[in-house]
């Protein structure tokens, strides 16, 4: 049922725009920033006789396929109880606002649990603190009374230690943690909603129609590896704060674990950092999870908005602002994630930085990833709306394109997979595809302190890209 303030396309009416969320420094550590010496700088610029080494000629066939993947439609779909819905082709009437506001306190009751402490963040966000057991995830029938389980295997030529940095997040800048036992998990507010395009769709990815290749407003610039099977994967990505050119477009850069017939059946998980101004209400770099298992249809959202992904530690909140970030030919911040699958319980875990785990998704969310993925994919994403009739300014990235390279253009390092054994190696054959290279491009290289690597990005519109 669509609820009275939509169209029957599941279009939210406009609304007054509300305030933005006020800005704030971000304060940085140096040590956080990642120190390179010249002679790997002067090594990584080299892509001449290092590209030749790390990719192969893609067949016409394969950037075809994984733009299909990229542009995969999600199809409207409204997951409410039948209490939180309301009767179709109804206009919208004033009186209704009312309805429509108690609807979205509604869901925020469902998604905001019951917190025994609650930190303010520099940027704005509330950070409650939730019992482990708690939160979202243990809504779901088959979840309801269990506690998280134990940390599993980590796949074996793993360097993590259980060790890392404790202000990786703007939240924890003063000082303030979470007690042993719960989680943080950054507030939903009603703003959130509202600042949402479609209301129904809110903690979803956008809805895109493809109707041919330049249209879907999707555009990417990724690394990847298909034609085996994959039980996971790991990367160093550095952060940066790209500029979006409205809040209905997004910047974001991941990893997908992937697999699936690319049609209604699409498995993925996601990890990674975005900068989305209409889901978080302003322009930080915030680190991201998010999962489907019907292409983007009916299941899956980002972060913990909907029962799920399982989060284990205190230390991290998903979706909270990333500080510091990487700066123009200055000091450079990378993270590093790992996602693989536990060859005893099967589920698939995230691991951020030098060995902290976040948490899971449990194996009976998937029906294609409940073996193994055949395919992953690293790189960069943006919505593109084509304002005023433009290509979007929106950049991908740090603004810059791959052949600036150390310092100035955005990177993934360290690209590994892991195999059947639970071993981590070196992603092998690895393919790159920039799908608008005039916008957004792509490098690669290969070298003995990076591994597989690539440079992309780029700054949107531009005299090659009107």
């Amino acid at each position: 049922m669509v609820p009275p303030w939509m169209d029957l396309l599941g279009n939210e009416i406009p609304m007054t725009k509300r305030k933005n969320m006020s800005s704030c420094d971000h304060r940085t550590r140096q040590y956080q920033c990642i120190q390179i010496h010249t002679a790997l700088s002067e090594t990584t610029h080299k892509y001449s006789s290092n590209i030749a080494s790390s990719t192969c000629k893609i067949s016409p066939i394969i950037p075809i396929f994984v733009y299909f993947l990229l542009s995969i439609s999600p199809i409207l779909s409204i997951a409410s109880d039948s209490s939180d819905s309301f009767p179709a082709n109804q206009t919208f009437r004033p009186g209704e606002e009312l309805q429509k506001l108690k609807w979205i306190r509604a869901q925020l009751n469902k998604i905001n649990k019951p917190h025994v402490k609650t930190i303010q963040s520099p940027d704005g966000d509330l950070i409650d603190c939730v019992l482990t057991y708690q939160q979202p995830a243990f809504d779901h029938p088959k979840l309801r009374g269990k506690k998280p389980l134990d940390p599993p295997e980590r796949p074996k030529g793993n360097d993590s230690t259980d060790s890392t940095a404790d202000s990786y997040q703007l939240w924890r800048i003063s000082g303030e943690s979470c007690p042993e036992g719960t989680i943080p998990i950054r507030r939903t507010t009603e703003n959130d909603f509202l600042r949402a395009s479609s209301i129904g769709r809110f903690g979803r990815k956008t809805r895109a129609i493809r109707r041919d290749s330049t249209s879907s407003g999707h555009e990417h610039a990724v690394g990847y590896v298909m034609g085996g099977e994959y039980y996971g994967a790991k990367a160093s990505l550095n952060v940066w704060a790209p500029h979006v050119n409205n809040p209905n477009e997004f910047s974001l850069s991941q990893m997908w674990v992937i697999s699936g017939s690319f049609g209604n059946d699409l498995n993925t998980i996601e990890a990674g950092w975005q900068v989305s101004p209409e889901l978080y209400g302003d322009n930080y770099a915030r680190l991201f999870t998010y999962w489907t298992t019907d292409a983007y249809q009916a299941t899956g959202c980002y972060n913990l908005l909907c029962s799920g992904f399982i989060q284990t530690t205190n230390k991290i909140a998903i979706g909270a602002t990333i500080s510091p970030t990487s700066n123009y030919n200055g000091g450079q911040f990378d993270i590093s994630l790992l996602v693989w699958k536990d060859p005893k319980r099967e589920n698939w875990w995230l691991e951020f930085g030098s060995g902290l785990l976040v948490g899971y998704w449990p194996s009976y969310l998937f029906n294609r990833l409940a073996n193994h993925a055949t395919m992953v994919q690293f790189g960069g994403e943006i919505v593109n709306t084509h304002p005023s009739g433009f290509h979007t300014s929106t950049q991908m990235g740090s603004g810059h394109f791959a052949e600036e390279g150390f310092r100035k253009s955005s990177y993934f390092r360290n690209l590994q997979v892991v195999d059947w054994d639970n071993n981590l190696i070196p992603t092998s054959n690895l393919r790159i595809l920039a799908d608008h290279p005039n916008c957004y491009d792509i490098r690669g290289g290969i070298n003995r302190v990076w591994g597989n690597y690539f440079y992309y990005g780029g700054p949107g519109r531009n005299v090659r890209c009107p």
